[in-house]
């Protein structure tokens, strides 16, 4: 493995500062409410709030990663249904990185890898753009040199081309 990536820590601001916020506001209602019924009516609005507006957004930044091996990138996402999508560094592909303002403020960028008809893969807000976007430039070209035809990765016993098969007269 090569790189293991996220989109950038910032997202987690807001909803952690939601969080205090909430904490804030559930306790001075808990203590002013008259009544009992409104106390754990204001304890549920609380920790609904908390779970819509805090758990989600981070289990959404916490579920979404990027994995960059030397044979592919690897993009998985899901928190109950698990989305993978690979792309291996044989194919070959192009890549742009995409910077706005705040990105540039914060030294993180949108990374694209476009590969034929494949719709592209967005590594979407990750650290350092420019540093994965030379890591897979590399990883492209130390993928052309380990596979050029007739040579086999300079493996003199593969030097013919790819062994046989031997049941493949079976299929």
């Amino acid at each position: 493995m090569v790189a293991r990536l996220r989109a950038h820590g910032r997202h987690l601001f807001w909803p952690l500062a939601l969080l205090v916020v909430l904490a804030g506001a559930t306790v001075y209602a808990v203590g002013v409410a008259p009544e009992g019924w409104m106390r754990i009516l204001a304890l549920g609005a609380g920790a609904l709030l908390a779970i819509v507006g805090v758990l989600a957004p981070l289990l959404r930044w916490a579920t979404r990663q990027a994995t960059i091996t030397t044979r592919r990138i690897a993009l998985r996402s899901g928190v109950l249904a698990h989305t993978r999508r690979e792309l291996h560094h044989s194919r070959g592909y192009g890549i742009t990185v995409r910077r706005s303002g705040l990105q540039h403020l914060f030294r993180s960028g949108d990374v694209t890898v476009a590969a034929g008809e494949d719709p592209p893969l967005v590594l979407r807000d990750i650290s350092q753009p420019h540093l994965v976007a030379e890591v897979l430039h590399d990883l492209v070209e130390a993928n052309a040199i380990r596979f050029t035809p007739g040579e086999w990765g300079g493996r003199p016993d593969l030097a013919g081309g790819p062994p046989e098969w031997p049941h493949a007269e079976r299929w």
